[in-house]
C-alpha cells in the first residue's frame, strides 16, 4: 500500500505541474531519488507516465489521459442523460434509470423515479448482476458475442427467482431476441413482482458502454404494450448515444 501511495503521489504531482525532472519530483514527494525513479519506470511501463529524453523531464502518459477521459465520460453521461431520463419516466410512467457495466455486473449512477407510490428504487452505486438485469441483458446483447461469453463464464449464471435465465441455452436465446429487436425484457428474473425493460448506449466505435431502462412492478407493465416501452427506452437509449458523441450499430438504425 506504501507503494502505492507514493506512485499515486508521483503521478497526481506530474500531472499538476506538467513536466518536471525526477530531482524536482522526488524533493516534491519527499522520496530518495532511486525510489521515484523505479516508480515513475513502472508508472512509464504501464503508461501512466512517459519520459521526455531530450530535456530530461517526466511528463504524463496516454494512459492517465484514457483514464481521466474515461472519468469524463461518465460524468458526461450522468448530465446528458438526467433530462432523458426525466422525459423517459414521463412517456412511460415509471421509473427511468441508468447504469453502467464494471466487470459482471451493472452498476445504477442515476435514476428519475415515477409518481406512482409502488415503485422501483435503485439508488446510485446499486450492483446488480448482468444476466439477471434488464440494462445488464441488453449491454450483453450488443457485447461481441465471446466477450458476452467470457463475462458470463467468470459470473456464473445464479438463480434469484423461478424466472432467472439460469442457463445458457435460455440466456442466449433471450440475448438474441434483444439484439433483433434493440431492447431487453426483464420479468420478474431479479426480484419476484418487479420487471425492467432495458436497451444498450454506444461509444464512438459501436460498442456498448452503457445503458438506460425502465422498472417498475410486473402487473403495470404486463397491463400495457411492452413494444411501446421497448421503443420508448432504445429511442432513449439511441439519444444519449448521440449526445455523448457515440455511434448506433447500422443494424438497429434499420430496424429488426
Amino acid at each position: 500500500m506504501q507503494s502505492l501511495d507514493r506512485a499515486l503521489g508521483l503521478l497526481a504531482t506530474v500531472a499538476r505541474v506538467g513536466r518536471a525532472t525526477l530531482t524536482d519530483l522526488a524533493l516534491a514527494q519527499g522520496l530518495p531519488p532511486a525510489t521515484a525513479h523505479r516508480i515513475l519506470t513502472t508508472l512509464q511501463k504501464h503508461g501512466f507516465a512517459d519520459f521526455d529524453r531530450h530535456s530530461q523531464e517526466w511528463l504524463v502518459g496516454i494512459e492517465a489521459y484514457r483514464t481521466g477521459s474515461a472519468y469524463l465520460r461518465r460524468a458526461g453521461l450522468t448530465e446528458i442523460g438526467q433530462p432523458i431520463l426525466r422525459v423517459l419516466m414521463e412517456q412511460t410512467g415509471e421509473t427511468a434509470n441508468l447504469a453502467v457495466p464494471d466487470g459482471t455486473e451493472v452498476v445504477s449512477i442515476a435514476q428519475v423515479e415515477t409518481a406512482h407510490p409502488i415503485r422501483a428504487f435503485f439508488p446510485a452505486g446499486t450492483r446488480s448482476p448482468m444476466h439477471a438485469s434488464g440494462t445488464g441483458k441488453a449491454i450483453l446483447a450488443m457485447m461481441p458475442p465471446e466477450r458476452a461469453r467470457a463475462l458470463l463464464q467468470k459470473a456464473g449464471l445464479p438463480v434469484f427467482t423461478p424466472n432467472t435465465l439460469s442457463t445458457p441455452k435460455d440466456l442466449f436465446a433471450d440475448l438474441e431476441r434483444t439484439r433483433a429487436r434493440g431492447w431487453s425484457y426483464e420479468a420478474d428474473e431479479r426480484h419476484d413482482g418487479m420487471s425492467c425493460v432495458g436497451a444498450a448506449i454506444f461509444d464512438e466505435n459501436g460498442l456498448p458502454c452503457a445503458g438506460i431502462s425502465i422498472s417498475g412492478p410486473s402487473g403495470r407493465f404486463k397491463s400495457v404494450s411492452i413494444e411501446r416501452f421497448g421503443q420508448a427506452v432504445a429511442d432513449a437509449g439511441s439519444q444519449i448515444t448521440r449526445l455523448t458523441g457515440g455511434t448506433v450499430p447500422g443494424s438497429l438504425l434499420q430496424g429488426p
